[in-house]
């Protein structure tokens, strides 16, 4: 069974806590390591760690910063497969989704490649006579990351390639479910030349965030997770006087109009709500059919689910295990409840037999049909594979529900109507849209995040707004004497 501890000043370490969580193989149900839980002393000392770094690495230069991005990247790249294959032993998904978990990480170290363009900043000439003005934006200092169980590669990467190529340090706090690929991060950063202490990683629970949120010389912290602790991160995080991005949960809505592509709309929704056992936040937990395509569509989704491998992602199936037996629990008693509701239950994860060990987190790709606003399988971010169809006469009516609902993390409409697309992107209140695209991931160079119950805070993950979020910004307004008008002669030749 693997010990796994820390990662503090350029070194692993096991702490000083003596509590310990298990990590399982969510395929087996088997314990395979044991995570040290970080105690406010450990946080503490991964902070000061942090704050010796980031007083030389703020004065490191771009040409430096990004020669270690650079070999950073390359490392990633060169060793992608090791850290998909450390993704699926511990989060449970299947290869393949674990890959592109890496390959959309790529995508964030190498828009943080660019980093110099992105720190640029703006010079006025003459505002007034012989007077100049200029911006320019510098690090913070020490920011924390506290990133979830179901991308322990990817949502690290959205953030502490940018806060370190802004110059700041950084302590990240992973998953306690699945550790150990951001302890392989760490090192790797290391060994692309990033100095002891500008990256630490604190495994943990609520003890150790909470330290985070409270220690003073933490001076931002970027946080993913579900909608309750996203605001209670929010809150404690302001009330420290901290910068706080909190990316909170999501009902992601893909609405089908009666003039789509049906065979499109229908792999798109099993691709999108199935992936990765749809625990993402990105995931199509509703499709808003607006009829009359409610029953050619359900019919092709359910066509395309009978042919999914449920079982182990290391066998080459296509939907892997939930992440805990808690989590497959609870996941089992939403299905319970819209069968109790009267929703249809098209298909039923509940009696998939897996390509995987019987003491397996299981539970198949579920659809259910006819299900109403009210019913639990709706209201709730269930984070599971469960598609819930509901049918409505127009568009209008879809919009209506879908800006109904809390949340508002990404959609999705599909038609061949450009200007219905139009205006759904204009009129739908949801910060990330796709148009015949069911997962509207931006690229890095865009920002990611979305409104109302999904996001607190105002600046959004990677993009122009991550660089925004780990550095502040300075106005200069400078005046040199002239010695032609009156100034210290430096040994010009005088004017008359």
């Amino acid at each position: 069974m693997t010990r796994i501890g820390h990662f503090v000043d350029g070194k692993r370490t096991t702490g000083d806590s003596e509590r310990h969580g298990d990590v399982f193989d969510p395929a087996t149900g088997r314990r395979t390591g044991q995570v040290a839980l970080a105690c406010a002393a450990d946080v503490a000392g991964a902070v000061e760690a942090a704050e010796r770094a980031a007083r030389s690495w703020r004065d490191a230069s771009l040409a430096r910063r990004t020669a270690v991005l650079f070999a950073f990247r390359e490392l990633v790249h060169a060793r992608r497969d090791r850290l998909a294959e450390v993704i699926t032993a511990e989060h449970g998904k299947v290869l393949a989704d674990a890959a592109g978990e890496v390959q959309r990480g790529l995508e964030v170290i190498e828009y943080a490649c660019g980093i110099p363009s992105a720190l640029r900043g703006g010079f006025s000439e003459n505002v007034s006579t012989e007077v100049d003005s200029y911006s320019l934006r510098q690090p913070l200092g020490v920011v924390a990351v506290i990133s979830p169980f179901n991308f322990p590669v990817m949502v690290p990467l959205w953030f502490v390639p940018v806060a370190v190529a802004c110059g700041n340090a950084v302590v990240l706090k992973p998953s306690e479910k699945d550790p150990s690929a951001a302890l392989l991060l760490a090192e790797w950063f290391t060994e692309a030349g990033l100095p002891d202490g500008v990256l630490n990683v604190v495994n943990g629970d609520k003890e150790a965030v909470d330290a985070l949120l409270d220690h003073p010389g933490v001076r931002a912290v970027s946080f993913v997770g579900s909608t309750p602790v996203a605001r209670y991160v929010h809150q404690r995080g302001a009330l420290a006087g901290k910068r706080v991005q909190a990316l909170g949960g999501a009902k992601n809505h893909m609405v089908v109009l009666p003039d789509a592509d049906l065979d499109l709309a229908a792999d798109a929704a099993v691709n999108a709500g199935f992936g990765s056992a749809g625990e993402r936040c990105m995931a199509i937990s509703a499709l808003v059919a607006v009829e009359p395509v409610a029953d050619a569509l359900v019919a092709r989704i359910a066509e395309r689910m009978a042919r999914l491998r449920t079982g182990d992602g290391r066998r080459g199936c296509d939907m892997g295990p939930l992440v805990t037996a808690a989590h497959a629990e609870r996941v089992r008693s939403y299905v319970e409840s819209g069968v109790a509701a009267g929703a249809v239950p098209v298909v039923d994860g509940r009696t998939v037999t897996p390509d995987g060990d019987a003491d397996g987190y299981w539970l198949g790709p579920t659809l259910f049909d006819h299900v109403t606003p009210d019913m639990s399988i709706y209201t709730d971010e269930i984070f599971g594979p469960v598609l819930s169809v509901l049918r409505v006469g127009s568009y209008d009516e879809a919009v209506e529900l879908v800006n109904a609902n809390p949340y508002g993390n990404g959609t999705a409409i599909f038609t061949n109507d450009g200007g219905a697309a139009r205006r759904y992107q204009h009129e739908v209140e949801v910060g990330m849209i796709g148009i015949n695209v069911p997962i509207p991931v931006p690229m890095a160079y865009y920002s990611f995040g979305g409104w109302k119950a999904s996001l607190f805070g105002d600046l959004h993950a990677h993009g122009a707004d991550g660089v925004a979020f780990f550095t502040r910004g300075k106005v200069v307004t400078s005046r040199w004497l002239d010695p032609r008008h009156g100034g210290v002669n430096l040994g010009f030749p005088t004017q008359t």
